[in-house]
């Protein structure tokens, strides 16, 4: 980026400028760290478009001035400034002004004076008198009018250090032949658009010695200004007088382009409401610049430089909330001022507004009205002091929108997350997907919801309580009843069939709910619940609040095998603790038993509470027999095997697991024998009797690869992996590194195949890591401690994700 005074890379001395006397006198200027002849400087100026100390000679546009013609002029007819005053009757000062630049436009009688002393005639009298009138002309244009002039800025700006870099870059960007250098600056209300505008504006100011110039266009306003009427203001602003300002918009929009091309100007037009409101508005290339700030996107301008705006990060709003309260902060405390500002979402309007409120009310206290904005219903009711109400920037933007988008916006305020997609957009505004779409692109539009490239749509907190509040005063209580039971149905039943893919035996329905947007394979079923994990389970509280017990039980239930593939998703405590109250509200003591077996392993997971496991293992195993729940009295047994073992309790971890086994034997149950028969090989791999654990080891293997066992084979597809790692992790413990290292490779592909990294990889990859250093192969053991580190950073466990990347460097 270059700045003023200082030559680009690249640009020669004599590009594009004339060389005149005055190229040749050995003044010089310091430029850049180089000292430069002021001609060539003045000549890379020109060349680069660079404001610089000699406008008004030609410097910005190449051509020569009045000021500098005159100057040759009188060097090459070796006159001082004192004598050609003398000769010619002007005083020395008023040429010292005019050679400078300061008088660009002298009067006729001056300068026929001056061409009569320097002996001008033909071509060069004619050249400086055609100069002179020019800049007459000029200075009678840009005389001060005190008409759109710049908004002061606000005393405790904050923050936006790079959005303010992306102004400088705007300032001083190379223009397109015929194309204006425009910056437009995008975001959605409360973001502090226009004063950041202004703020910007102010601090460039030095750098467009033409004038600054801001017009509101009053984008948001039921009739925003026209664009013949705006140009009209900006003419006069620019020193037009009425009768000069032609009558149509095409001539008014080319005069405008005229003046903008020659003249260091900055246009502000804040608020603009649509391309075809700010298209004549824009310069046409050459020194002019515009800044336009807007709600919506203006995705129809072409050659644009475009900045988005966003919430202000929680140091710099703490930041602004502090220097709007001043002294009063110190006493309001750090905590409570974070909270605050934690609250009001980044948005500067709301920052303001509620430092106005603490500061005109000395008698408030800062975490008392924490306090009160943390309650959601009446959280925008604070937002207001005086004539400032976010409610009212946020209505705004919503009165700008079609009905039908209207009835979007408000409606998806019963989606129960964070983000949503336009399948379930569609499902809220009772739309078709596509009519879905066309409502979300004009909420995004007017910066009313934020969109990504996932095609994910979120609001930003405080607007999604101004659409909850809209809901409830446009529809009516029945409706918006109907309305969020209507959403939560859709998001169980979703994640219900979704679910039902990682069951043994499931997969895509014969026939599903005609309104589901079904997933076509695993993949986009893992995904969906992945991406929609606050939705469906914000659903489940809905639906448990109003005791739709079967919906959240079947949710519930069809997430059992998907967990085992999410094992360290936070969600599942609370869904299968859901599940156990659906099924005790139901009756089921069977179904509450399974829930709470899964809540069980849940506890299981690292970091495990093996005390835990055990509680809800006995409250299971008593429900289960008081249900006659053979497999569930099996599970409750190998859990609680599970916990012991984690207790270092081999012996009774072992007889617990053998019963288990035994009852998975008697139902038949062969898939889950098969996991008994694993914990019982893992108290003899704990123990340390290697040999023993791998002939276990061995033998499940075999039973997995037996097609004639009985085991489900996706369940054995899923087992296999384990079992491999098992094996290495024996066959490591007993020195036969090399077989150890082929086997643990082989688990830890097969995971990946079934993309299922859990803590089972992380510890897999880690062992591997050791054994191949204790080969030398060093390179490969960094590799497979680095990846051990993501794994165990993916999943939560920092301490081990530290560790292994500790030893992934430490390789020579």
């Amino acid at each position: 980026m270059a700045g003023l005074g200082t030559v680009r890379s690249g640009v020669s001395g004599g590009m594009g400028c004339r060389r005149t006397v005055a190229d040749t006198i050995p003044r010089l200027w310091v430029v850049g760290g180089r000292t430069c002849a002021v001609g060539v400087v003045m000549c890379k100026i020109a060349a680069s478009g660079v404001p610089s100390p000699l406008r008004g000679c030609g410097a910005i546009t190449g051509r020569l001035g009045f000021g500098e013609v005159l100057r040759s002029h009188r060097r090459a007819a070796r006159l001082t400034l004192e004598k050609l005053a003398e000769v010619s009757g002007v005083s020395a000062r008023t040429l010292s002004d005019m050679e400078r630049g300061r008088s660009r436009g002298p009067q006729h009688r001056t300068v026929t004076a001056l061409a009569d002393a320097l002996a001008l005639e033909g071509d060069a009298r004619k050249q400086l008198l055609e100069l002179a009138r020019e800049g007459r002309l000029r200075d009678h244009w840009t005389r001060p009018t005190g008409l759109c002039e710049l908004p002061r800025p606000v005393d405790d700006f904050t923050g936006r250090a790079a959005e303010l870099v992306w102004m400088s870059e705007l300032v001083y960007a190379e223009s397109s032949p015929g194309v204006g250098v425009v910056g437009l600056i995008t975001g959605s209300a409360g973001l502090g658009k226009t004063t950041f505008a202004v703020h910007a504006a102010h601090s460039v100011r030095p750098s467009f010695p033409d004038g600054v110039f801001f017009l509101d266009l009053f984008g948001m306003s039921q009739r925003p200004l026209a664009a013949d009427d705006a140009l009209q203001l900006l003419l006069r602003a620019l020193g037009v007088a009425d009768q000069q300002i032609p009558g149509d918009i095409q001539g008014r929009a080319s005069l405008y382009r005229s003046l903008l091309r020659d003249r260091r100007v900055l246009v502000v037009l804040d608020n603009a409401a649509s391309e075809k409101q700010v298209r004549p508005l824009l310069p046409g290339g050459g020194a002019g610049r515009a800044l336009i700030t807007t709600r919506r996107l203006l995705s129809g301008l072409e050659g644009v430089r475009r900045l988005i705006l966003g919430p202000l990060p929680l140091q710099e709003s703490t930041q602004l909330l502090t220097g709007i309260l001043g002294e009063r902060s110190a006493s309001d405390g750090e905590s409570a001022l974070a909270r605050l500002s934690e609250l009001c979402g980044g948005l500067p309007l709301a920052l303001r507004i509620i430092g106005n409120r603490l500061a005109s009310r000395p008698g408030w206290d800062a975490a008392e009205l924490a306090a009160r904005l943390a309650n959601e219903e009446r959280r925008l009711d604070q937002f207001k002091a005086g004539d400032l109400k976010i409610a009212n920037a946020f209505g705004m933007s919503y009165e700008q929108l079609a009905d039908s988008a209207r009835r979007m916006f408000r409606r998806l305020a019963v989606v129960p997350g964070q983000d949503f997609d336009a399948p379930l957009a569609a499902v809220a505004g009772g739309v078709p997907n596509e009519d879905a779409w066309e409502a979300l692109d004009d909420l995004v539009d007017l910066g009313l919801l934020h969109d990504s490239a996932a095609g994910r749509y979120r609001f930003h907190d405080l607007v999604r309580l101004f659409a909850r509040g809209r809901l409830h005063e446009e529809e009516a209580v029945a409706e918006c009843e109907a309305l969020t039971g209507q959403v939560t149905s859709w998001l169980l039943r979703m994640a219900t069939l979704s679910g039902r893919w990682f069951e043994p035996g499931y997969g895509r329905p014969d026939g599903p709910d005609p309104d589901l947007a079904v997933p076509s394979s695993v993949e986009e079923a893992d995904w969906w619940l992945r991406v929609n994990a606050d939705n469906w389970l914000g659903a489940m509280r809905t639906a448990a609040g109003s005791g739709r017990h079967t919906l959240v039980l079947d949710c519930a239930e069809s997430m059992h095998w998907f967990s085992e593939r999410w094992a360290h998703s936070p969600h599942w405590q609370e869904v299968f603790t859901r599940g156990a109250e659906a099924a005790a509200a139901l009756g089921d003591l069977a179904q509450q038993a399974t829930q709470l077996n899964y809540l069980a392993w849940v506890h299981s997971v690292p970091p495990s509470d093996p005390e835990a496991v055990l509680r809800y293992a006995a409250e299971a195993l008593e429900l289960a027999t008081r249900g006659g729940a053979t497999a569930q009295i099996a599970w409750a047994h190998e859990y609680t095997a599970s916990a012991l073992l984690m207790l270092g309790r081999l012996e009774e971890a072992v007889a617990s697991s053998s019963r288990a086994a035994e009852l998975f034997k008697t139902i038949g149950d062969i898939d889950s024998y098969v996991q008994s028969l694993a914990c019982i090989a893992n108290c003899s791999l704990d123990e340390g009797r290697y040999t023993e654990a791998l002939e276990q080891y061995l033998g499940l293997l075999a039973l997995l690869d037996d097609p004639e066992s009985g085991m489900t084979p996706s369940v054995a597809t899923h087992s296999r992996p384990f079992a491999l790692m098992r094996i290495g992790f024996c066959l490591g413990h007993l020195g036969r590194r090399a077989e150890a290292i082929t086997t643990l490779s082989e688990g830890i592909d097969l995971m990946d195949t079934l993309q299922m990294s859990d803590y089972r990889q992380a510890g897999a990859l880690e062992t591997l890591a050791a054994l191949l250093a204790g080969e030398g192969q060093t390179s490969e053991s960094s590799r497979a401690y680095a990846r051990a580190a993501q794994v165990f950073e993916a999943i939560g466990d920092t301490g081990a994700s530290i560790r292994c990347r500790a030893l992934a460097t430490a390789a020579p």
